[in-house]
């Protein structure tokens, strides 16, 4: 046997998604970081262990404008354009790659911790170190640091530190959430086993094996839904163990979930009630995605009334948006195939103090244990946002060990230091306008070849019956006048629209009624009908305009997005798309649907002029869509325009951070949930130059060809002497427009 001592910075112990963005944060903020993983790959839930797609703000497309950027934005564009195909395997090595990339970070697979040194009282403990087992290489491994992560997701780590936490769920009486029982329990949502099924070249037989359960006598062939074709995301709800123990009671739920799966394929095989004479078995699952267990209190808890309200915090640090989404006790043999779901009226703020112990003074979580209440935690769990939680948490163990101080002491002295950071490192941060410490391109003019003054939409590609009200979300930048709508009429008839605010900067839906106009339209095809619905509000936000139902008139989709417009259509319905059942059809966000105006914008064009595009905005300090796009952007027609940043007396620049628009709205996945129809995000600048002015000429500095990320840095060995600097956008990933989210500058 060896024993090893390790010493870093900073020590993460669990390497799923929220684990492998700590760690990189830490890393990339200067600090020596060991990452321990228990487990052969990176990855948790996500990985080719057990399969589970990873989801976050975006709701599955139900948020607008919210799919996670920073690290864990990085991975999805990476594993869009190497791994179209969703194979878990080159998933596993996106993963593994954006960690190896990393040189500060020391890397530990198969190391099981499962002994802590901790001392101190129970209300004031610190861990010293803590000691794990390397799997296969007999190594008695000892990590100390001065600071620690837990992103186990059960929350071994914390436990065995004498952490505070909770398992199940609290009394209504204790936070007011409405949804919480009378009384406290100890019930917890399941864990689930996946399959993967193909078809075979020739007919397939199957034997089921002796402990396979006959689902006949389940409420599993009446209340869900099986197709010989589905698998893996299709059967979420192959779940079990909420009622009982699930870390415990591990061994004993994987073995019902196998009992179940290989039941539910001989029910498709051999019932005779499907064509699946050629389709086998590919692969099962066999360690169980777990949902729930620990949670730890840190200085805040989140609750049930915060999501639905929306709660704006001082210690915002990332953001949330899927459903709070809770599944029966019972799961697969519940007699409902509905969850409980609630949708905000947007993506809701996750506070820092949520990840940080109450009791443990150098102790940080990310992922599903942080610091909120059974049904908070409901929306919390999903991996795409504890990935984002993890760069927070990660970013803040950084800078609690750059300054020596406790996370509650960070909290307390030097918050706007970590939001700061977060907003360099483009994290996923909503509402947070960069203050401009540091960033010399808050300082400067800024001018551009061009940019955007109107907005035309004008391409009709795809005729639109209006059999329901639709919606169209633009910029109000200072205001608009009104819109222009392409439209055939089948016979004279009256256009109603609508005009509203969309309540909050972050929200996309109608909420204050501000004009209405009723136009007369006369028969005939592609007809430009002018509708006057002026308003200039007190500040730049975007504006919900309504059309109302009209059988009579059909308009056009056009099939060439326009940043910043955004088509609804208001379902009569719900949208029974397989992974949003449940959701109630009458949340606003639900209702206003983008499922078949995605990257389809209605014909329109925008009456008067816009400042949505201006120059300043790629310096405005956002750095995504809030109350309107916050991007420069430019004809790309003529094949290259230019954004300038001019100073009053000659700067030096050190490091050029670019982050370009990469349309957040688009739904992205890292497995076969769904795919797109390109590899790269068409609205990237994919291949640009940097110049500097100096002696009366420009002169590159900086170039790339072939760019497919969100965010690129240019460092430069020795600091840039120049009173002008300008980038310079040669072509794009297939967008008819150059377009900048920010240029800072240090």
């Amino acid at each position: 046997m060896r024993f090893e001592s390790i010493k870093s910075d900073v020590t993460v112990i669990g390497g799923g998604l929220s684990g492998v963005c700590a760690a990189v944060a830490a890393a990339r903020n200067g600090k020596s970081v060991a990452l321990v993983q228990n487990r052969p790959v990176l990855g948790g839930n996500s990985s080719s262990e057990i399969r589970v797609w990873v989801v976050g703000a975006t709701g599955h497309g139900v948020n607008r404008y919210a799919r996670e950027t920073g690290i864990m934005g990085e991975m999805f564009l990476k594993n869009q354009y190497v791994n179209p195909e969703g194979n878990p395997y080159l998933w596993d090595m996106v993963v593994l790659e954006t960690v190896r990339a990393e040189p500060n970070i020391r890397l530990f697979l198969n190391t099981d911790v499962h002994e802590i040194e901790a001392n101190g009282p129970a209300d004031s403990r610190e861990i010293a170190a803590v000691t794990g087992w390397m799997m296969g290489s007999e190594r008695r491994i000892r990590f100390e640091s001065p600071v620690f992560m837990d992103c186990t997701g059960d929350g071994l780590i914390g436990f065995l530190a004498g952490a505070k936490y909770r398992i199940g769920r609290e009394a209504r009486s204790e936070y007011g959430e409405k949804w919480a029982p009378e009384e406290a329990d100890g019930l917890t949502l399941g864990s689930t086993l996946l399959f993967y099924t193909k078809e075979a070249e020739r007919p397939v037989k199957y034997i089921p094996p002796s402990f396979a359960k006959d689902i006949t006598k389940t409420p599993i062939p009446m209340k869900r839904v099986l197709k010989s074709g589905d698998s893996g995301c299709h059967y979420w709800w192959i779940e079990w163990g909420g009622e009982i123990d699930t870390l415990h009671d591990n061994e004993r739920i994987r073995d019902e979930l196998w009992s179940v799966i290989y039941g539910i394929w001989d029910y498709i095989k051999n019932s005779g009630n499907f064509d699946a004479e050629r389709a086998t078995l590919e692969w099962v699952g066999s360690v169980p995605g777990k949902r729930e267990y620990r949670r730890f209190i840190g200085d805040y808890v989140l609750t049930q009334n915060d999501i639905e309200a929306q709660t704006t915090f001082d210690d915002c640090v990332t953001f949330g948006g899927w459903s709070i989404d809770l599944h029966h006790k019972e799961g697969m043999y519940a007699n409902t195939n509905k969850s409980m779901h609630y949708q905000s009226d947007g993506i809701f703020q996750v506070p820092y103090r949520t990840m940080y112990s109450v009791n443990v003074n150098n102790l940080l979580f990310a992922g599903r244990n942080i610091s909120a209440t059974h049904i908070a935690f409901g929306a919390t769990r999903v991996m795409g946002t504890c990935a984002t939680i993890g760069e927070a948490a990660g970013t803040a163990a950084a800078l609690c060990v750059e300054h020596g101080v406790t996370p509650r002491e960070l909290y307390r002295d030097h918050l706007k230091e970590l939001q700061r950071a977060l907003l360099w490192q483009d994290a996923s941060v909503i509402g947070l306008k960069h203050d401009g410490a540091g960033d010399l391109a808050a300082r400067a003019k800024a001018t551009a070849s061009g940019h955007a003054e109107t907005i035309r939409i004008e391409s009709p590609d795809e005729p639109y019956r209006l059999d329901s009200d639709i919606g169209m979300l633009v910029p109000a930048d200072p205001g608009i006048e009104g819109i222009e709508i392409l439209l055939d009429a089948d016979q004279a008839t009256t256009l109603e629209a609508e005009l509203w605010t969309t309540g909050r900067p972050e929200n996309y839906i109608p909420v204050e009624l501000v004009a209405k106009a009723s136009v007369p339209v006369h028969p005939g095809e592609r007809q430009w009908v002018s509708i006057r619905l002026p308003w200039r509000p007190a500040e730049t936000q975007n504006a919900f305009v309504v059309i109302r139902e009209n059988a009579g008139v059909r308009l056009y989709l056009s099939h060439k997005p326009w940043s910043g417009v955004l088509s609804f259509v208001r379902e009569k319905s719900l949208n029974a798309a397989r992974g949003l059942e449940g959701l109630d059809p009458n949340q606003p966000t639900v209702q206003w649907s983008m499922r078949r105006s995605v990257r389809k914008p209605f014909c329109m064009r925008l009456l008067g002029t816009t400042g949505a595009y201006l120059p300043s905005k790629a310096t405005d300090g956002y750095l995504r869509p809030y109350g309107g796009p916050h991007m420069w952007s430019a004809d790309a027609a003529g094949g290259e325009a230019w954004l300038s940043l001019k100073w009053e007396e000659p700067i030096e620049a050190g490091e050029v951070h670019l982050t370009f628009n990469d349309d957040v709205n688009e739904d992205l996945i890292n497995l076969h949930h769904h795919r797109t129809p390109f590899e790269a995000i068409p609205e990237l600048v994919k291949r640009y130059r940097i110049e500097i002015r100096r002696d009366d000429r420009w002169v590159v500095v900086a170039e790339t060809d072939d760019n497919r990320q969100r965010k690129r840095v240019h460092a430069f060995a020795q600091p840039l002497r120049t009173d002008e600097m300008r980038i310079v956008c040669l072509e794009t990933n297939g967008h008819s427009q150059f377009e900048i989210a920010a240029v800072q500058i240090r």
